[in-house]
């Protein structure tokens, strides 16, 4: 029998089924993320800027375009607290912090390598960022100085503390997670998660869980507290780019280059619904207090089409009559 949460949750979507795009910027969207407060969206873009709307009703306003990085901005995040402040990692060996109210880059630090991936810890002291080289670098939020710098001998893929702050997580390429206690950074235990590369990690909101996902095309599901896989959801063909849990933490949204978003019921690994897409998704957020998800897919067939199709960003969950 379908839960309860599940039959609300089917009849919510078959009401709010609608996707809307909105045009963000002039080249692909690699990265998707909302504040803390649900207000705002933030997009990185190959075009070596981050834009942020204001979530009004059912749209997508844009406020503002944040331009300084030399490179693609490949991966950002919000501070986990203050919904004006967020970070960009960029290809230019520089990360940036910005502030909404100003508008302004309030610090650029420099780092040693192409950045990939982005984190700010759940207390709200540091940024750790790793860069193409498996350099993953912590900098101290306020003071905006390194903290530590550890090399790792593996493919880095995506990083992530744990809910609590007092662990770190690496997703790898020989398929493993890499748990190291923090912020002494002492390995505490390497997971062989997958078969294959080990690409995206993600937090539930209520701390019980974990998830990767990976070039198998699985998505995994971890208990935190025991650091054991609870199920597999196999739905997708290819390798698993992207991940978010909802809200309430009873939905994983995860996508690939599948011409589909898959949203399934965490609990009991079943399918809840499909967002159609029209090319590979490269990133997905669930908004932080409705069900409404902010995705971004690539150019379809490759082909820039000046009218919409580079560098949008899209809602899924709006109702159908708006």
């Amino acid at each position: 029998m379908a839960s309860q949460y599940y039959q609300e949750m089917q009849e919510s979507f078959r009401n709010n089924n609608k996707s809307r795009e909105f045009p963000a910027h002039t080249a692909k969207v690699h990265s998707v993320a909302w504040s803390c407060d649900g207000r705002r969206l933030a997009s990185g873009s190959f075009d070596k800027t981050a834009s942020v709307f204001i979530l009004e009703k059912d749209r997508l306003v844009k406020e503002n375009n944040y331009r300084g990085h030399g490179d693609s901005v490949d991966q950002l995040c919000w501070h986990p607290t203050n919904p004006d402040l967020f970070v960009t990692a960029s290809g230019d060996k520089t990360i940036r912090i910005w502030d909404v109210r100003t508008t302004k880059c309030i610090a650029t630090v420099n780092t040693k390598g192409d950045n990939i991936n982005i984190c700010w810890s759940p207390d709200g002291q540091t940024i750790a960022v790793g860069n193409k080289d498996d350099v993953v670098t912590f900098i101290d939020a306020k003071t905006h100085r390194s903290r530590a710098e550890e090399q790792f001998k593996f493919e880095v893929n995506e990083i992530s503390w744990n809910n609590d702050n007092d662990m770190f997580f690496l997703t790898n390429g020989n398929g493993c997670i890499n748990v190291l206690s923090y912020p002494e950074l002492k390995p505490i235990q390497s997971i062989n998660a997958h078969p294959s590369n080990c690409i995206c990690i993600k937090f539930d909101p209520t701390g019980k869980y974990f998830a990767t996902g990976s070039a198998d095309a699985l998505v995994s599901l971890w208990n935190v507290e025991e650091l054991v896989c609870v199920r597999c959801f196999s739905r997708l063909d290819w390798p698993v780019r992207t991940l978010s849990f909802s809200h309430d933490g009873k939905m994983l949204a995860s996508a690939s280059e599948d011409h589909f978003i898959d949203i399934c019921e965490v609990e009991t690994g079943e399918k809840l619904w499909e967002v159609q897409c029209d090319s590979p998704t490269f990133t997905v957020a669930w908004h932080p207090k409705r069900p409404l998800l902010a995705y971004a897919c690539d150019d379809k067939e490759g082909k820039y089409d000046s009218n919409r199709e580079a560098g949008t960003v899209k809602l899924f969950g709006l109702p159908n009559d708006s």
